[in-house]
């Protein structure tokens, strides 16, 4: 664990350290939300994979899909994810409530319109 202490002008002592120490100092805790996020992210450094943005995991964590965080993150609209994919939008949106799945290959043009890597969506 990498620790920085920083000393405020009031002679306060703080102490500065990875999001991902932090998360695990959480988890070890017992806060639930910071043990899913290491979950996550262990699981995708197993994988060989650059894990998700945090923003992405909370998004998640929260109740979004994963392609809606990851499209919310990215900035764009269901109707420009679905004309970089080549899929209507009405698709999109099916895939991101959960009323209808994507194969693997439309979930591999989602996430190069996306600009992820594929395993991050299959």
């Amino acid at each position: 664990m990498t620790v920085q202490i920083i000393h405020t002008d009031s002679g306060e002592e703080l102490v500065v350290i990875s999001r991902r120490d932090y998360d695990a100092l959480l988890a070890r805790l017992g806060d639930e939300d910071a043990e899913d996020r290491m979950t996550l992210l262990l699981a995708a450094e197993a994988r060989a994979e650059q894990p998700l943005p945090s923003e992405v995991s909370a998004a998640v964590l929260s109740g979004a899909s994963l392609v809606k965080a990851v499209r919310q993150w990215r900035g764009l609209t269901q109707s420009a994810l679905a004309e970089a994919a080549g899929i209507n939008q009405g698709f999109v949106s099916e895939i991101e409530s959960g009323a209808k799945g994507a194969s693997p290959e439309t979930l591999a043009r989602l996430a190069v319109a996306l600009g992820v890597p594929a395993g991050w969506l299959g």
